[in-house]
């Protein structure tokens, strides 16, 4: 993997999860690293472990104006990576409209907001996380789906517009994040091993699965428009 000694990484949604896997994986590989979410009390544990050099900023980035401070300061990246989202899944006749609008929002939105304002290097990239029910839908989550294949098209669209930065999208399957640790600690094994027994990788994906995936394709100089899917098979059953 290209060393990014010397390069400035944002990762947006960089305090939990892929998004932190994903800094600390730059960090490591010598970028300067920003990372950026709404609470301060995980970007201090998230700075704390990714390590000297890092930054944490609070960032909402289902807000206009937030979005137009943070990069007020005119400061150019090289990369910068959005695994934000808050996102509520359910049928769409259960779930409240409110509700399917906040998670356009945070999800679709926030990117599009960040990729509209953030100064990139040319040559530098910007980087989406989806997932796979953009192509492999799942009854009763129709909103994500929707929301992740409206990414997929949005990246392949600025990457002719934005060139020569160039803009991809990594589409994940399962993750243990701690997004599901709202969940019972049974449930949340069970689902695991249930899924574990389903995939033909025979494995649940970690943030660090991911966070290697969007480092491969930061560093490649040739990756633009791309869709590349790390889901464990989970397509294909």
């Amino acid at each position: 993997m290209s060393d990014l000694t010397g390069k400035r990484v944002l990762v947006v949604g960089g305090s939990s999860g892929i998004g932190l896997a994903t800094a600390q994986a730059a960090a490591k590989l010598g970028a300067g690293v920003v990372v950026a979410s709404r609470s301060q009390d995980k970007l201090d544990a998230a700075v704390a472990a990714i390590g000297p050099g890092s930054q944490g900023r609070v960032l909402d980035t289902t807000s206009d104006a937030a979005v137009e401070a943070f990069f007020a300061d005119g400061a150019a990246y090289d990369h910068v990576v959005i695994s934000a989202a808050q996102t509520k899944v359910a049928a769409v006749r259960e779930l409240p409209l409110a509700d399917a609008q906040a998670s356009m929002d945070s999800k679709f939105w926030g990117a599009y907001r960040i990729a509209r304002a953030a100064p990139i290097r040319d040559g530098g990239s910007l980087t989406f996380v989806t997932g796979v029910l953009a192509i492999r839908p799942r009854k009763g989550a129709a909103i994500q789906g929707a929301i992740n294949a409206g990414l997929e098209a949005l990246a392949q669209g600025l990457a002719l517009e934005l060139a020569p930065v160039r803009v991809n999208t990594v589409s994940p399957g399962l993750v243990e994040t701690p997004l599901y640790d709202r969940m019972a600690a049974e449930a949340r094994q069970a689902m695991y091993e249930r899924a574990a027994a389903t995939l033909p990788a025979g494995l649940v994906g970690q943030p660090e699965h991911i966070a290697a995936q969007i480092l491969a394709l930061i560093t490649n100089p040739y990756a633009t428009g791309s869709i590349v899917y790390i889901h464990g098979g989970s397509a294909l059953v």
